[in-house]
């Protein structure tokens, strides 16, 4: 490659990377940090509420799941003043717990399996900042759009990064010889 391809071919590469990182920047900034709060969501119970501990880890003591549901149900309607309806059960049986998830506001209530009584009624602020960390906040045609394009683009800026970085030390090795 000869000195003068090299220089506008720096230029070019200056260019896009200017344009590809001005573009991302926002959105590596919000990954960045959410992933940073992500990373800590055990650390405070504010992000996610502090594990329970149940009373036995012996499933043959435990009580129905049906049990569990109404008992969580209860819990979460007495707090938000609602029903809501359940989206999934998180089974610890080393804990002896069930986290029972609801479909809306985020809430959590940890049930003691063995006597189906809730141990705790708290609000999981990790799942939406990793909704908001992936895309997925808005729906799953976005997620992955937006995973793509922000992987890409890092991708890009990477290897652009490297050429500005390493391209100027060819320029001067040429002007030298």
């Amino acid at each position: 490659m000869n000195y003068k391809k090299l220089i506008n071919s720096l230029r070019q590469f200056r260019t896009w990377h200017r344009f590809i990182g001005t573009g991302l920047g926002v959105f590596v900034i919000l990954i960045s940090l959410t992933g940073i709060l992500l990373s800590w969501k055990k650390n405070f119970d504010i992000l996610q509420p502090p594990e329970q501990k149940g009373i036995s880890s012996d499933l043959t003591k435990w009580v129905s799941v049906e049990s569990i549901v109404q008992s969580a149900s209860h819990a979460v309607d007495s707090v938000v003043g609602r029903t809501i309806e359940v989206d999934k059960l998180d089974v610890r049986p080393s804990k002896g717990i069930i986290k029972v998830l609801f479909k809306e506001g985020y809430w959590e209530v940890q049930v003691d399996g063995t006597t189906g009584k809730s141990l705790s009624v708290m609000q999981r602020h990790t799942d939406w900042i990793e909704q908001l960390h992936d895309g997925s906040i808005i729906n799953d045609f976005v997620k992955l759009t937006y995973s793509n394009i922000i992987g890409w683009g890092v991708l890009i800026l990477t290897i652009s990064g490297f050429w500005l970085w390493y391209g100027p030390k060819m320029v001067k090795k040429m002007k030298t010889r």
